[in-house]
């Protein structure tokens, strides 16, 4: 099954061995590693989109004829995968997020249908368009039947039956009021729903929330801006890579109360590593977008998350973009692999390819930075990226700062890869990645 990505072009990356596969002892788990089943966005927790079917090939992949389709009737963008359990798919849609359950052995038949009433001014402050990036399924246990979790724009999390669609809880997470909104895929990791933010454009002060699934009771918030015991930094964070920066940085990198508006909200995709206990994400861009009126850093925005799914403890965290002035939003798709490094000694690696045209790959046990690379050399506001420190070396001509016309900078705001899945094949050791090539003029403008 080959999945085509939504994108100016394909980039295929070589890398140096194969993946491995990690075990979860959980039925979600066990669910995800069957190529009749996709539960979960990226296909399993590795999130590598890979398939091991072979019936589809490059010699009749040309013969390929549509089979059937399915209308939501919602023209607004749809930017999640559906998931398929047991011969049912799961089909989200944008706002008004609706779900249909359809049973795939009769693909005309509607199983069940789910559609909120949710408040519509949420519309107004969404930002960009209505989109909505999926579902997320949990098989189930004495205590709770099958479920399929769902956001809606609004800022609420439903829990349905995934047998009957009949709502099992409803949890508010944002307040839209205040221009926080939910376009994010659930994700469920153990006994934890995992959800993000929206509403980095309006202010809002970004964070990742952990939901007990039986019950949609608040586990744990960590938030991506503030002082540490908001931002959930472990004793030992950053222990590895002091030079990464540890304490009180999501406040004295802020000038004065900045920070409580300062964005950092995570809508893209997470990544999870049962041997590690760590799951894996990117906070967004910081707020506002105007980079004169924030100086400093703005920690903890623009970061490699690796967090302790139990307790949400931050055990490292990398930040790609300090004081970052493109919209470079750091949330884009994380992959985790097992490879050799150059002395042939086996690595736990992270790999994600950033908006702001760095792929990054580090050590997703401790955070060390294994490599950053250009994802094609027009890429022109870094330079490069210091191995030893971490940190960006920017080119000023490429920077976005008042009194100052900006042309050509490369990337744009859309970035060189944006929001999309990738995949990772271990027979050819590629990575496949949608790539976006598109630069921007910025000139920055005092109004009243």
């Amino acid at each position: 099954m080959r999945k085509l990505l939504n994108s100016v072009s394909l980039l295929a990356v070589l890398t140096v061995a194969p993946i491995g596969v990690a075990s979860a002892n959980d039925k979600l788990d066990q669910l995800s590693k069957s190529e009749e089943n996709w539960v979960m966005p990226g296909k399993n927790y590795h999130s590598d989109n890979y398939s091991t079917l072979t019936q589809i090939n490059t010699s009749n992949v040309k013969d390929l004829k549509v089979a059937w389709t399915f209308s939501t009737g919602l023209l607004n963008g749809h930017e999640g995968a559906p998931l398929v359990v047991d011969g049912k798919m799961y089909i989200h849609t944008s706002f008004p997020n609706n779900t249909f359950a359809l049973d795939l052995n009769d693909p005309t038949r509607i199983l069940w249908q789910d559609k909120p009433k949710q408040n519509a001014a949420a519309r107004a402050v969404a930002c960009c368009d209505l989109v909505n990036r999926g579902l997320a399924y949990w098989p189930g246990d004495s205590k709770t039947p099958p479920l399929i979790l769902k956001t809606l724009l609004d800022g609420h999390i439903e829990a349905l039956n995934a047998k009957t669609g009949e709502l099992v809880w409803k949890m508010e997470n944002s307040d839209y009021k205040v221009g926080s909104t939910l376009t994010i895929a659930p994700y469920v990791v153990k006994d934890k729903v995992l959800v993000g933010s929206s509403g980095a454009e309006l202010g809002v002060r970004g964070y990742v929330t952990a939901y007990d699934v039986h019950t949609g009771e608040q586990a744990w918030r960590a938030y991506a801006t503030g002082p540490d015991e908001d931002v959930m930094l472990a004793k030992d964070f950053n222990s590895k890579n002091p030079h990464y920066g540890q304490k009180g940085l999501g406040t004295s990198t802020w000038e004065g109360d900045a920070w409580k508006i300062g964005g950092g909200t995570n809508w893209g995709w997470y990544a999870y590593d049962p041997g590690t206990n760590l799951f894996y994400y990117g906070s967004g861009n910081p707020a506002p977008w105007n980079e004169t009126m924030r100086p400093g850093d703005n920690k903890w925005t623009m970061t490699i998350f690796g967090r302790d799914i139990d307790t949400g403890e931050a055990k490292f965290g990398y930040q790609k973009t300090p004081h970052d002035e493109w919209d470079f939003a750091g949330v884009n798709f994380m992959l985790l692999t097992e490879q050799k490094d150059k002395e042939g000694k086996e690595r736990k690696l992270l790999t994600h390819p950033d908006r702001n045209g760095i792929v990054y790959t580090l050590d997703r046990t401790n955070g060390d930075l294994i490599s950053a690379d250009k994802i094609d050399d027009t890429v022109n506001v870094f330079k490069t990226v210091d191995l030893k420190s971490g940190l960006p070396v920017r080119d000023p001509e490429y920077g976005t700062r008042m009194d100052h016309l900006g042309k050509d900078i490369c990337p744009s705001a859309m970035g060189y890869h944006n929001q999309g899945h990738d995949s990772y094949d271990p027979t050819k050791q590629l990575f496949f990645l949608g790539v976006n090539h598109i630069c921007m003029d910025w000139e920055p403008f005092m109004l009243p």
